[in-house]
């Protein structure tokens, strides 16, 4: 997307269909420094909230982008750190549900700063809230998510007992399961507990699927994910993958959307040629000129080959 810096996509989303992300933070600012994170490990380890991209930059951005009214099923805070960090999340989610109101938005967080009533507030426009919880052991939280030192995992789970209670959107609560160490007999019983408190509306398992931030992260079972998921009341949904048929992005440089996506999270061709609707054989004619040139590269997956760009 030329032109654009905190703006990105739209991107095909296992779980938001066509949408477009919103990066609220600089690169790898987050309250969590997690193993598995796809973007890498946290350079900026901050519980700090304040306008870490301006407001009024962001705006522009989006009233440049929406003013031809694309197809999107959701404007997504989402990115390579912790949208909530930013303190003008609510006025950008005012912006959007004030002037363009047929678009849903989405909040993809940690789910660590929810302590904060005023972020509470900040958020009760947006639509859809995916906060995550990974543990509910202070070990097993210090092990996968390795936070920002104030951060404590029982204070965690409050803030989300609390942003159920006052939120009126829908809530989807992630847990990532990484085999060996969140999988114990003990550690999803304590999760399912703590779910029946937060009352999610859909508890989603995910696992890993590009590079993590740290080497010996292993994808989890798909079999042993379902008997995680029946745990759960009603069973959680183990997070599919792409959905084939929304395809295509209009208007838009091909070459530019394939680099900010791979900027965002590496991928695989074949997830790139359901985002950007064409053929492999066009996707690969991209890909080669940007081997070429040295802007990407290829990394090992959990699911094979994956184009990374180069920093």
């Amino acid at each position: 997307m030329r032109g654009y810096r905190h703006i990105f996509g739209p991107v095909l989303s296992r779980r938001l269909g066509l949408s477009l992300g919103v990066d609220l933070v600089e690169h790898k600012t987050c309250s969590l420094n997690c193993i598995y994170c796809e973007c890498g490990r946290t350079t900026d380890l901050t519980v700090e909230r304040r306008e870490y991209v301006p407001a009024s930059e962001i705006i522009d951005e989006l009233s440049l982008f929406l003013r031809d009214a694309p197809d999107l099923d959701y404007i997504t805070y989402s990115g390579s750190g912790e949208p909530t960090l930013n303190t003008g999340i609510g006025t950008i989610t005012k912006f959007i549900k004030e002037n363009y109101p047929q678009y849903k938005v989405a909040l993809l967080t940690n789910g660590t700063l929810f302590t904060d009533s005023n972020l509470i507030g900040e958020v009760k426009d947006v639509d859809l809230i995916i906060p995550s919880l990974d543990a509910v052991s202070k070990d097993v939280f210090l092990r996968i998510n390795r936070p920002q030192k104030s951060l404590d995992i029982k204070r965690i789970i409050d803030g989300l007992i609390s942003l159920r209670a006052s939120f009126g959107g829908l809530i989807y609560l992630e847990i990532f399961i990484i085999p060996g160490v969140n999988d114990g007999e003990d550690e999803i019983n304590r999760l399912v507990e703590v779910v029946k408190m937060i009352r999610p509306d859909k508890v989603q398992l995910n696992s890993l699927d590009r590079p993590p931030a740290e080497e010996g992260v292993k994808k989890a079972d798909y079999g042993f994910l379902k008997k995680i998921a029946s745990k759960f009341e009603p069973a959680a949904e183990i997070i599919g993958r792409y959905d084939e048929e929304k395809t295509g992005i209009q208007n838009l440089e091909i070459r530019e959307v394939i680099l900010e996506t791979i900027k965002r999270r590496p991928v695989t061709r074949e997830e790139l040629k359901i985002i950007t609707g064409l053929r492999m054989k066009e996707v690969d004619e991209v890909i080669d000129l940007l081997l070429k040139s040295g802007e990407i590269i290829i990394v090992d997956g959990p699911r094979g080959k994956y184009l990374k760009r180069v920093k």
